[in-house]
């Protein structure tokens, strides 16, 4: 495909997704029904549609449609055209190169698509393609930080791998990892931690980690768990463990005996497959099966995904503030599930992928509240500005 195809291609897709459908789904859709799209024009096509997805209201803006997000928000969302005349603009490209009438070209410029506004004239969320109810959220807690964060989540997030010190050294995992043409250079956020820089799409081919060697983790997930009282011998129980990434970066830290839970057991299909990989063990078990007496639990609750929204942009535009109110009640209640589950001088750990306050800080004090028994040891906000994802734990103590 030439490039001005894979923008034609985009627009389409851009179109669904802005009529309300996931974006993965349209791109997997998309791909199958076009079975002469090669592996680089799929990828030029995935990383168009999630660039216009971070900056969708100001690539709005520099494409015509005012900002706007979706239907009804002072007019029909925007077209997918109009995202990709706005993301051609963000790079002072040539437009008249790209809209003609080459054949596959999208069609030539109007009148009016001739004469459209600078995002310099834009609001502050628009230039900074956030919600205008979620800037304050922001601005609560990163202050002066605010606009840098957000500048980062309209950036592609770098590609992380946690290099398994069961099995290597960092320089050990680097050299294996070059025998793929994979190149990675550690990164300060954890021990453990390295940033891909070159061959990102060729890692979950690569030996290094076919064989265990690395796991894809961000490096702010990798902090969280370096952040945690782990010792040898240690029952660990992971309440909230999906796909397990955290249980497996805990398995690495120490000889641990760890049962990983989740509401939903099929999120968890992946755990066993993944540790055996690892050389690690890690039960899995249904609420029924748990114990009550855990060194350590730890709480990755569902949340907002704000700290994320640069690699799940999707999602920054379709949370409302009902969502979030549920999300709160929902990590307030696991919390208190997660209590009984604490031996006492054990430790209760809650995560989140969020920078509000009213899924962390708030949480930590209304929890202490409810439960006076518990201490809070540590907590500690990570932000996309120490360059990964934007997270948050808080280590509590059942005391004796």
């Amino acid at each position: 495909m030439t490039p001005v195809a894979r923008i034609s291609a985009a627009i389409e897709i851009l179109d669904q997704v802005m009529a309300g459908e996931a974006a993965e789904r349209v791109l997997t859709s998309w791909g199958r029904g076009h079975r002469f799209a090669g592996s680089k024009d799929r990828a030029a096509i995935r990383d168009h549609v999630f660039d216009a997805l971070r900056c969708l209201r100001s690539y709005a803006w520099l494409g015509g449609a005012g900002g706007r997000i979706a239907d009804g928000d002072d007019g029909p969302a925007p077209t997918g055209r109009q995202l990709m005349i706005g993301a051609l603009r963000s790079t002072d490209t040539d437009l008249g190169t790209v809209f003609n009438e080459d054949r596959f070209a999208p069609a030539p410029l109007s009148t009016e698509e001739l004469d459209l506004p600078d995002l310099a004239q834009a609001p502050r969320a628009v230039q900074l393609d956030c919600p205008d109810w979620i800037l304050p959220l922001y601005d609560a807690v990163l202050g002066d930080d605010t606009d840098a964060v957000l500048a980062c989540t309209q950036r592609r997030a770098p590609v992380f791998l946690r290099v398994n010190s069961n099995k290597a050294t960092l320089t050990q995992a680097q050299d294996a990892l070059g025998v793929d043409a994979i190149e990675a250079i550690t990164h300060p956020l954890s021990p453990c931690a390295l940033e891909v820089t070159q061959g990102a799409r060729a890692v979950a081919r690569s030996q290094a980690y076919l064989t265990g060697v690395v796991e894809l983790q961000d490096a702010g997930s990798q902090a969280i768990i370096d952040a945690l009282p782990l010792a040898d011998g240690m029952h660990v129980l992971d309440y909230c463990a999906g796909g397990g990434g955290k249980s497996l970066a805990m398995a690495a830290k120490a000889d641990l005996s760890i049962t990983a839970h989740d509401i939903d057991p099929a999120r968890m299909q992946d755990i066993a497959p993944r540790a055996s990989r690892a050389g690690v063990q890690i039960k899995t078990a249904r609420m029924n099966d748990l114990e009550a007496n855990y060194d350590l639990v730890l709480c990755d609750a569902p949340c907002s995904g704000s700290g994320s929204w640069a690699r799940a942009p999707q999602a920054k535009w379709l949370l409302q503030d009902t969502r979030l109110q549920d999300l709160t009640q929902l990590q307030a209640h696991i919390l208190d599930e997660s209590v009984p589950r604490v031996r006492s001088g054990g430790s209760l750990v809650y995560a989140t992928c969020s920078l509000f306050a009213v899924e962390n800080t708030d949480q930590v004090a209304a929890f202490l509240t409810r439960h006076p028994e518990f201490s809070l040891k540590m907590d500690r906000l990570i932000t996309p500005l120490d360059g990964g994802d934007g997270f948050y734990v808080a280590v509590f103590t059942k005391n004796s």
